[in-house]
């Protein structure tokens, strides 16, 4: 009986050593990944049936929302370049300009203020004197930047007629094969002035102008939420289309780039000819460039 017990005591001590040794080791794994980056991450996953087949012909995810008087639009997508460069390459405000310039609409931009303000002008879909366009005060505000992620946001209390609580949101962080997961999320309110014109422009001008949403029989979206999207895809386009060459002599690769990435959605996109897009544009920049440096 006495070496039953003594047997059963072993047999629990050794068991209490087991137990003990497990909780340490339990202690030592490493936490979950947390953060924004592992946020970024796991939308890219739960996406990733997505990016694998679509429409897109590209590694993306276009989503659009429409509530009382707020459009917004966002863009996950895998980016074919390693974060290090997509970091180095989008968190100064003057790379920035370079990014909004390649919207038809952008007529101007300029980084004021040591780099807080970019002043951004806003126009039509042609050349034209700077002082038709309406200019937008966005804030520039470098969120989280370190080895894993980079968050930056361009921000804007007031915009044209009753236009206003702008906000164009940008994250990165690393991703697999040496890629990089983003997301752009472009948004904005609106009042009565900016309604009544919008519904204007889409019973006119616009009246078949789409987004990329599919709606029925084979159409896609249109209205409001038609035009959030396509300029949402418009700057996301800019941004691929800036990290492909964004070097100071790289401007002309640039053009060509983001004009032909539009085109391959010519339904939703296209509203000039290429040779009209590069004359306006190298016009407006050499504009941009002899203001910067005349002040």
């Amino acid at each position: 009986m006495n070496t039953f017990i003594s047997a059963m005591r072993r047999q629990a001590g050794t068991g209490l050593v087991l137990l003990s040794m497990s909780m340490l080791a339990l202690a030592q794994q490493p936490p979950a990944a947390t953060g924004p980056a592992a946020a970024l991450r796991a939308q890219l996953q739960a996406l990733a049936p997505q990016l694998e087949r679509n429409a897109f012909r590209r590694p993306l995810a276009l989503q659009s929302s429409e509530a009382a008087d707020r459009l917004s639009g966002d863009v996950y997508a895998l980016v074919d370049h390693p974060f290090a460069r997509v970091s180095g390459a989008l968190r100064e405000p003057a790379a920035w300009c370079q990014v909004l310039m390649l919207h038809l609409n952008t007529k101007h931009c300029a980084v004021k203020g040591g780099g807080t303000t970019l002043a951004v002008a806003i126009g039509r879909k042609f050349d034209q004197p700077l002082s038709d366009a309406q200019t937008i005060a966005f804030a520039y505000t470098p969120g989280k930047a370190d080895a894993n992620y980079l968050n930056v946001r361009l921000s804007a209390d007031t915009g044209p007629l009753s236009t206003r609580d702008y906000s164009i949101v940008f994250e990165a962080a690393p991703a697999d094969g040496g890629k990089t997961a983003i997301h752009l999320r472009y948004a904005y309110a609106y009042g009565t002035a900016a309604r009544l014109a919008m519904k204007g422009y889409l019973a006119t001008l616009g009246s078949d102008k789409v987004g990329f949403t599919p709606a029925g029989e084979g159409g896609y979206i249109g209205g409001v939420r038609g035009v959030v999207e396509r300029n949402t895809m418009r700057y996301y386009l800019a941004i691929d289309s800036y990290l492909d060459a964004p070097g100071a002599g790289q401007l002309e690769q640039r053009l060509a780039a983001w004009f032909d990435a539009t085109e391959q959605y010519a339904r939703q996109l296209h509203e000039i000819e290429k040779s009209d897009y590069l004359t306006m544009k190298r016009h407006e920049f050499q504009r941009m460039q002899q203001q910067q440096a005349a002040s």
